[in-house]
């Protein structure tokens, strides 16, 4: 076994329910699995599939494969008001229901949102306290969407925030860079984080897709934090090289500018060429070359500390490669799996002159952030 990549993944993760459908009409709950598409698009099935390619193509058996505790109700309250947290265990309590914005839950899932924090916890303190080099945090419900009172956008818990002060809290860290790749905005951690300068934010995102409508490039931060908020919104259809560009003008600019203790990756896998939700085009050579990205910079500034926590990605047949790619980086490994969208993906790319179009708008942006 490879113990320099822990992987954390609980199967009690994968039965929360977004209420709706079946559950309508049969008890999920208890000893009741939800079925597979049951509910929202956030369903369990593309994180499931992601877990069995990497059974079946051996990479599970070359990390530290382990589940993790709940996160603690002192953990959570952290981040959020003990009113939140009482209202949203009687609903769950009760049956399931509705806390904000597009985020509907099921019987026991505020237990599984703990569990799914104490992944993201727990991976944290594996990294910090050195029995890995880096660690993947399998965490759903995911939670980049949560703000500190209110749920919003498959998000029930704000898992990233709550390792973080988890973290300053148990192992005296400083300074954290959360580095969001998932296609929709980052919403909730910004809005945590929006008035300090400890924890730099970045956000890679689709311009307008979620929160609907939102773009975020002007907004840097407020007080303190001001210039420590980072938001690079791209166009649809952008594809690897905008993220490429990105990462290349602002992204690592900023990081290494920054100089973090540890660095934390939102994953999400929704900017994927066939994700229902988004419109972005990578493929899994896109995140093998973010995650490489991401660990070189860990690499230069934090002894390779690096975290990476599963968001959003519900393409159920692009998922797992996208996934494996991003663990397999990780770990250092090269289990041969071929990604049979690979090719079509790369087809799919943008033209030259869209391409050139997006890189002066990300362009445009680097001044702003003064790098």
């Amino acid at each position: 076994m490879n113990t320099q990549t822990a992987f954390f993944h609980d199967e009690k993760c994968l039965w929360h329910s977004t209420a709706g459908g079946f559950a309508l009409i049969a008890p999920v709950g208890g000893w009741v699995q939800p079925p597979a598409g049951a509910g929202l698009a956030e369903s369990p099935e593309s994180k499931r599939r992601m877990v069995s390619l990497m059974q079946v193509s051996g990479l599970a058996g070359k990390v530290d494969f382990r589940s993790a505790p709940m996160a603690t109700e002192e953990d959570l309250l952290r981040i959020h008001p003990q009113s939140y947290l009482e209202r949203f265990k009687a609903l769950s309590d009760a049956g399931g229901g509705e806390l904000g914005d597009f985020a509907p839950f099921g019987p026991g899932s505020y237990e599984i949102a703990k569990l799914s924090a104490g992944m993201a916890l727990h991976a944290v303190d594996s990294v910090l306290a050195g029995r890995n080099r880096n660690a993947y945090a399998m965490s759903r419900p995911p939670g980049h969407h949560c703000l500190a009172e209110m749920a919003m956008g498959f998000c029930l818990l704000a898992n990233i925030p709550i390792a973080i002060e988890a973290a300053r809290q148990r192992q005296g860290v400083q300074r954290v860079a959360v580095l969001d790749w998932d296609v929709h905005h980052g919403n909730g951690t910004q809005s945590i984080f929006y008035g300090r300068n400890d924890v730099l934010t970045i956000s890679m995102h689709q311009e307008g897709c979620f929160p609907p409508g939102y773009s975020g490039a002007d907004d840097r931060g407020a007080g303190e934090g001001l210039g420590f908020n980072i938001n690079v919104p791209l166009l649809p259809g952008g594809g690897h090289d905008a993220y490429a560009y990105a990462m290349e003008r602002i992204v690592i600019p900023a990081i290494d500018r920054f100089r973090p203790e540890l660095i934390i990756v939102a994953s999400g896998f929704d900017a994927n060429g066939v994700d229902p939700l988004a419109r972005m085009l990578l493929h899994s050579d896109s995140y093998r070359m973010l995650t490489q990205q991401a660990m070189a910079m860990a690499d230069r500034h934090c002894e390779g500390k690096l975290v990476v926590v599963h968001e959003g990605g519900y393409a159920e047949a692009a998922v797992p490669f996208c996934g494996h790619a991003v663990v397999e980086t990780l770990a250092a490994e090269s289990l041969g799996v071929e990604d049979p969208f690979l090719e079509l993906f790369q087809a799919w790319q943008p033209n030259p002159r869209f391409a050139a179009f997006q890189r002066g708008l990300i362009d445009e942006m680097v001044s702003l952030h003064g790098l």
